[in-house]
């Protein structure tokens, strides 16, 4: 019968997702929480069940990369983004390349793209959005919402940049424009570079400290000198230095200048 370490081989075969990088009890329980609702009785049935239904292939991926997201969670640190840290690396150039990394459903990147339209003209808005995901990506590109999704965002955007429609609420296309959507594996795929600012939040509490380091490190690879690194409300960096990072604003990380 097989056990979890070689469930985890097949799926890495099967998805390109490796295990190996999550949390092992917190993945084994989900894990075994998909196995229950299958009705299978191990590794080795749902595994089965996985290779042969598509269906249930995507909604294990989906399962697995925990695409929970609204717009502008957590306001005040958007309000830091806004106020402090745009202004900041505007001083600089005036077109920014920002990437915002495990965006699910797209509720981060448009709302990045509407804050950054208050301080800059939506044709020089250019945001970078991947996940790992092809169905949340496929989701994020129609940019249909339910409520739920809406609890923060503010009448403002919501009176320029959204349009309710059969019950839900439809993103602008003069928004949409503003953002290219790719898919990405963060724990095998090459970054972009010469980035200003990556938005990365509330993906990384569910990986090893091992994956995490890594990743902290590729993400310090993928930003220009000073460019900003955004994480989630509970993904503080303890020694951020190691990575050749510096504290800015709470949940927010400045890429360390080069010494020549």
């Amino acid at each position: 019968m097989m056990n979890y370490e070689g469930f985890k081989e097949q799926v890495l075969i099967l998805t390109g997702i490796d295990l190996s990088a999550y949390k092992e009890n917190q993945m084994k329980r989900r894990i075994d929480a998909l196995i229950r609702k299958h009705l299978c009785s191990g590794y080795d049935e749902y595994l089965h069940v996985l290779k042969k239904d598509r269906k249930v292939l995507e909604d294990f991926v989906a399962y697995l990369t925990i695409n929970v997201t609204e717009f502008f969670r957590n306001p005040s640190q958007w309000d830091i983004l806004e106020k402090h840290i745009f202004p900041l690396l505007l001083e600089k150039k005036r077109t920014l390349k920002i990437w915002s990394a495990a965006c699910s459903t797209g509720d981060e990147p448009y709302s990045l793209a509407m804050v950054l339209s208050k301080i800059v003209p939506l044709n020089q808005i250019q945001i970078l959005a991947t996940d790992i995901d092809k169905e949340v990506l496929a989701k994020a590109q129609e940019g249909f919402y339910t409520n739920r999704n809406m609890t923060n965002m503010p009448k403002a955007f919501r009176d320029l940049y959204i349009k309710e429609e059969n019950g839900g609420y439809r993103i602008s296309d003069q928004i949409k424009k503003c953002i290219t959507f790719k898919q990405h594996n963060l724990l095998k795929d090459p970054y972009p570079i010469g980035m200003d600012l990556i938005v990365c939040r509330n993906v990384l509490i569910y990986f090893t400290e091992e994956a995490k380091k890594e990743i902290y490190h590729k993400f310090n690879e993928a930003l220009v000198d000073e460019g900003i690194l955004f994480v989630g409300s509970t993904e503080q960096i303890i020694m951020c230095q190691d990575y050749g990072f510096e504290p800015n604003k709470i949940f927010f990380y400045q890429k360390s200048k080069s010494k020549k």
